[in-house]
């Protein structure tokens, strides 16, 4: 089944040259099913970069999903074109109202900054108060992940003595959990980040739960215990080439980033990079669309906010 986008976003010609398979808005109306309600909140500067990311992955699973893209009024987004956030994305003030089955929440690059100095700060609370009564599961990554951790649940970040960047393996902790139904032993997650969250103050909180770790990385997958909230350090949804392009960017930059981990073959940057997480990732969001949304969400969305914390999925079965 398609995951149907806006017509003119750019993501959809992308998309389709990849053979995957896109619904427009105006096939949509033809069909007689209720699809899957998404809302996406970018917060990565390459606004077109995360989208075709994401509905990749969204996009490669039997169900139909109509997604919403959000942005922060409160920031002003330099690195992508007024007309592309004025046609495809809506301010907080135009959902607030609405209901959606999933949220997701992306990384974004500031890390370094203190929570509450962050500009849209304020305004990203209101979202994530409001997802409570109004989404039915959501997805935190990366940057996304701590700061939903710290403002639910008073999880710290705290800095690292270098950029955490590379592609690295992880265990998973609770075999049981269905986000990692499907998965190997062991399997690999791109990372790019100079913060973490630590196991350690995760497993002093009676509401979240660890699903995955990584010796290199760290805490990669939580998840609240009520399956409304799951939380991702990494970037699986990652391209392959995405980890190059930030090194190379770094270089002009004048950083001297250190080579990404366990990405180039004997870490030589003029060879191809080695690209192991793409199954894992696509196997990751199938899941949490499948087993966290579409198979508990209430049909009536209106139902969410009377009966908040009725519709989770059971773990373990």
């Amino acid at each position: 089944m398609p995951i149907k986008i806006p017509d003119k976003l750019p993501a959809k010609s992308i998309l389709e040259n990849e053979n995957i398979f896109v619904m427009t808005e105006r096939r949509a109306l033809a069909q007689d099913i209720r699809p899957l309600k998404l809302l996406i909140l970018n917060l990565m500067p390459t606004k077109i970069v995360t989208e075709t990311q994401l509905l990749r992955k969204l996009s490669n699973t039997p169900l139909q999903i109509e997604v919403d893209f959000l942005r922060m009024v409160s920031h002003d987004a330099k690195n992508v074109d007024k007309s592309h956030l004025d046609t495809f994305y809506e301010d907080f003030e135009a959902v607030h109202e609405r209901d959606y089955d999933g949220l997701i929440v992306t990384g974004a690059p500031v890390e370094t900054i203190d929570f509450e100095k962050v500009d849209y700060w304020p305004e990203l609370c209101n979202v994530m108060d409001w997802a409570k009564l109004h989404v039915h599961c959501s997805l935190f990554i990366c940057w996304g992940a701590q700061a939903a951790l710290y403002h639910y649940y008073g999880i710290p970040k705290y800095d690292l003595p270098d950029k955490l960047s590379g592609v690295f393996e992880h265990s998973i902790e609770d075999t049981t959990t269905r986000l990692f139904r499907g998965f190997d032993t062991e399997f690999w997650v791109p990372h790019s980040r100079f913060t973490e969250v630590r196991a350690a103050d995760i497993a002093e909180s009676p509401h979240l739960e660890i699903l995955s770790l990584s010796e290199q990385a760290g805490v990669f997958a939580v998840k609240s215990k009520d399956n409304r909230s799951l939380f991702i350090t990494g970037h699986p949804e990652y391209d392959s080439d995405t980890l190059q392009l930030e090194y190379d960017r770094d270089l002009v930059r004048g950083i001297n980033p250190a080579v990404p981990q366990n990405y180039f073959p004997g870490d030589d940057t003029l060879q191809k990079p080695i690209v192991r997480w793409k199954a894992p990732a696509q196997l990751l969001y199938g899941n949490w669309l499948n087993y966290y949304v579409y198979q508990s969400t209430p049909y009536n969305l209106a139902e969410l906010a009377s009966n908040p914390g009725e519709y989770c999925c059971g773990e373990g079965i």
